[in-house]
């Protein structure tokens, strides 16, 4: 029987996770490894200032007081050192990881983590505020990670998956959509007179690009973006060759030569 490995950044005791897992015990063994507390927009966070502490809950639970790829790092070095899982799976969030927001994302960071371990990944999330129904995501992400494990992912992949609210028209395989966000800050005064600054997302304007994983939500189809973390922009690399001159302008004095 397949190990699966599931993580998130809402926290151990949130609905998106719990849903995830029901579904997920009938592909195979399912292990939670995920924050004690909400750890959203936490990235790719590792936390090195101080120690970290498992809350063992039974065999199968266990709470991290960190992010979602400490857990992830202690899932395989410690909890599943003997017996690693097979797949590792970060989700359901409670809100959409399209475009840029997967930089931020502790979802996106949790499934991304795989790749260090050559393990495949997937992060799955529902779109929408309020009040969901994880129920088609659930049933969705069940789906997809038995085929994974099953037929397996092209090599240093993981997929980022983004399920619509409401009716759901199918499936599309996208690229990262675009936007430009308008921030919000917040200003107030703490109890004791200090100065706080509180970031907040105010709006945020959507490019309409043909296949990307912004459109295919907003026309009611699942997203599915591959994904790796090699961040180069290769486009970009060939185009700065042409910047060669730059190795004659720039000399060293001989004393730091």
């Amino acid at each position: 029987m397949p190990r699966i490995l599931i993580t998130n950044d809402d926290g151990i005791h949130a609905e998106g996770i719990r849903r995830l897992e029901e579904k997920l015990r009938a592909v195979g063994e399912v292990i939670v490894v995920a924050p004690s507390h909400e750890m959203s927009a936490a990235s790719h966070a590792l936390t090195l200032s101080r120690p970290l502490r498992i809350d063992r809950i039974d065999d199968h639970h266990f709470a991290v007081d960190g992010t979602p790829t400490d857990c992830v790092t202690l899932a395989m070095c410690e909890i599943l050192r003997e017996a690693p899982p097979d797949i590792i799976v970060s989700g359901i969030n409670h809100g959409g990881n399209l475009g840029d927001d997967v930089l931020y994302s502790g979802t996106v960071a949790g499934a991304l983590e795989a790749l260090v371990y050559g393990l495949p990944g997937v992060a799955i999330s529902q779109v929408g505020r309020g009040e969901v129904d994880f129920e088609p995501a659930a049933h969705f992400a069940a789906i997809l990670v038995r085929r994974i494990l099953a037929e397996g992912l092209p090599d240093r992949t993981v997929l980022n998956v983004n399920v619509p609210r409401g009716p759901i028209r199918g499936v599309r395989f996208t690229h990262q959509g675009t936007r430009v966000a308008r921030i919000r800050i917040h200003h107030g005064v703490d109890p004791r007179g200090r100065r706080y600054y509180w970031i907040g997302e105010e709006h945020a304007e959507w490019t309409h690009e043909e296949m990307s994983d912004y459109d295919a939500i907003r026309e009611g189809y699942i997203s599915i973006t591959p994904l790796h973390n090699n961040l180069t922009n290769f486009r970009a690399l060939e185009a700065l060759h042409a910047w060669a001159a730059l190795t004659d302008e720039f000399a060293l004095p001989e004393s730091k030569r």
